[in-house]
């Protein structure tokens, strides 16, 4: 399978959380990291995802907010609403005339790649070796197997 989305992250189900419309799927990346997925049920029983089971969460890169600064629950910062919350360091900003690619390494050594504009690259002070914060909505996950 090819595809256009930048970030995929392959891992284990851990947990399927029903709902009567939707389901929240959980899986674990060989790293340590965790991604949370929320798909439909009908979702779940074609692609038939189960605790156990393997699958990959795909994020477009533009689906991904980029927070300057880690992950500090004792900060008294902002909380965000989203599941997916990764702190790490950015290992790469490629430049282009209106936006910017980042690329934020987790402790785990998963990559994530965002594309935002080079103002908010400007703004944040985001450059190899600063601490960044990788949010991305469950709903944007998207699980293929």
């Amino acid at each position: 399978m090819k595809i256009s989305a930048r970030n995929q992250f392959q891992g284990q189900i851990t947990a399927v959380v029903p709902g009567p419309v939707n389901a929240e799927v959980s899986l674990a990346l060989p790293g340590g990291d965790n991604i949370v997925a929320v798909v439909t049920q009908a979702s779940v029983k074609a692609l038939g995802l189960a605790v156990g089971g393997r699958a990959i969460a795909i994020v477009k890169a533009p689906w991904v907010i980029v927070v300057a600064g880690g992950l500090d629950d004792d900060s008294g910062g902002p909380r965000f609403s989203a599941r997916n919350q990764w702190g790490g360091i950015v290992t790469e900003v490629k430049r282009g005339p209106v936006n910017a690619e980042v690329a934020i390494t987790l402790p785990g050594g998963a990559v994530v790649h965002a594309v935002i504009t080079r103002d908010a690259v400007v703004d944040l002070g985001l450059a190899p070796g600063v601490p960044a914060l990788a949010v991305i909505k469950a709903s944007h996950v998207v699980l293929a197997v």
